[in-house]
């Protein structure tokens, strides 16, 4: 049984019990479930010794200090991913990019070299194309290439940056064995974990340094707020706290309320989207339209045995390439003509997306779509996708 102040919550329980519990102190919330909503950014000491105190190591997240540092809600939400991830603190940021980008500068140095998948995220990439202009050279490399990857290295590579699946184009990489060789060569690990989340995957566990998120997408779960969580082990997580502080990085306390309720709802949300999208993707393999779907939990993936090796489950996202047949304006149309499937930016939340993307990645011949399955009734996002797939002929 948890106690009453829930400061403690037993290893031996799910992850699915986690999410509900954690970074929930009722004891100290006058006896509420949910954790005060703090707005603030002047904290107030009663001596001057106390001030200095507070502020003598930003490291120690010691409160209050000024809310930039963080404030209960902040930390509450920190904590809470700390724990689902295995990690050894967690720092809150205002986006997932700001995440990414916080820890990647946490490391790099002028004369450093980094290698990046060339799966990742296009706002990912866009920002280490930029790096060159610091003396930063960034080098991307086939996502499938597994512990090969010592070949990549170099004396002056820094750090290895993931992203499981990849963005787009779904390439599912081997973690703990890329992670084993950065360890033998004293180098980082860091990884983009927003599609599985940690319900369905814990990169930390398998020897990654540092994960990121961005907690707009499933962990806020409702398409209203921006918010990212970078969790570091503990080698790590002081570079990463003094980059987001010298940085000025720190998230909206509307935010990571937000964050906080999500993880709450997260489990169930996930088993759901899980369940749609494995329909949907099944379902779209046996239309004439559609050349392959790239799913990780689909038999017939590429990357299938590395998923059902190192993840839990799979969420909402993927991808489908059409026949080569279809011109893109066509596809664009289809689109557009769709009622139930919105055309935007983001994925995570409870409405289904579908976009057109182009990806350097994809080698197949057809047009590729991204599709995100929300929580709508599945026969209705079916028959939605029906009248769009026979409008291309």
């Amino acid at each position: 049984m948890l106690g009453p102040d829930r400061t403690e919550v037993s290893k031996n329980i799910s992850l699915d019990t986690k999410l509900v519990h954690v970074g929930s102190r009722p004891a100290e919330q006058q006896g509420f479930v949910n954790p005060p909503l703090y707005r603030g950014s002047t904290a107030l000491y009663t001596t001057v010794a106390e001030m200095k105190e507070s502020t003598s190591n930003s490291l120690r997240k010691k409160i209050p200090a000024y809310g930039r540092f963080g404030t209960p809600t902040s930390r509450a939400f920190e904590e809470a991913m700390t724990e689902l991830e295995g990690g050894f603190d967690a720092i809150s940021t205002g986006s997932g990019l700001a995440a990414i980008t916080t820890a990647i500068l946490a490391f790099v140095e002028s004369g450093d070299h980094i290698l990046v998948t060339d799966s990742v995220y296009q706002p990912t990439r866009n920002f280490c194309e930029s790096l060159g202009r610091m003396g930063i050279e960034t080098e991307y490399y086939d996502p499938g290439i597994g512990a090969a990857i010592v070949a990549k290295f170099r004396p002056n590579t820094r750090f290895v940056f993931l992203e499981s699946p990849g963005s787009n184009t779904f390439e599912v990489q081997d973690v703990p064995a890329i992670a084993r060789a950065c360890q033998t060569a004293g180098i980082l690990t860091l990884i983009d974990n927003t599609w599985a989340t940690p319900l369905f995957f814990r990169p930390l566990l398998y020897g990654v340094d540092v994960v990121v998120h961005s907690a707009t997408k499933y962990i806020t779960g409702h398409s209203d707020s921006f918010l990212g969580v970078i969790v570091a082990n503990e080698k790590t997580f002081g570079p990463l706290r003094s980059s987001a502080i010298r940085m000025g990085q720190s998230a909206g306390a509307d935010d990571t309320y937000f964050g906080l309720r999500g993880l709450r709802t997260l489990a169930t949300r996930l088993h759901q989207h899980e369940r749609q999208a494995l329909s949907l993707a099944e379902w779209l393999g046996d239309r004439p339209e559609v050349g392959s779907v790239l799913h990780p939990a689909l038999p017939e993936h590429p990357g299938h045995a590395l998923w059902k090796r190192d993840f839990t489950g799979s969420t909402g996202l993927f991808g489908v390439s059409l026949k080569p047949k279809y011109e893109m304006s066509n596809v664009h149309s289809m689109v557009e003509g769709l009622n139930l499937f919105g055309l935007g930016h983001g994925w995570g939340g409870f409405e289904s997306l579908i976009v057109p993307v182009e990806s350097h990645r994809f080698l197949r011949e057809g047009p590729l779509l991204r599709i995100h399955v929300g929580l709508e009734n599945i026969d209705d996002l079916k028959a939605d996708l029906l009248q769009g797939l026979n409008s291309l002929s």
